[in-house]
């Protein structure tokens, strides 16, 4: 867990976090950034906060979404449930 300055908010604190493990290769291009549940986990974060986390990075172009059937289909496999 990381400790969190009170002047700003949170979810601007982990995203840094993550941004900055974009930028250094933790997280390699086409490759998964935490889910919210592992924000929750590892940062000790509520739910929203991580909705926003992700909301955030998103609007900067850092990450996108993929559906289950997009990530099938990358990977090869029957996007068919």
């Amino acid at each position: 867990m990381i400790e969190f300055a009170p002047d700003r908010p949170r979810w601007r604190q982990v995203a840094d976090v993550i941004r900055t493990r974009i930028a250094d290769g933790s997280y390699p291009r086409g490759t998964r950034v935490p889910s919210v549940v592992e924000m929750l986990e590892e940062f000790g974060i509520a739910t929203t906060t991580g909705q926003k986390v992700h909301r955030g990075l998103r609007a900067e172009g850092l990450i996108v979404a993929k559906n289950a059937a997009e990530i099938l289909k990358a990977a090869g496999g029957d996007s068919r449930y």
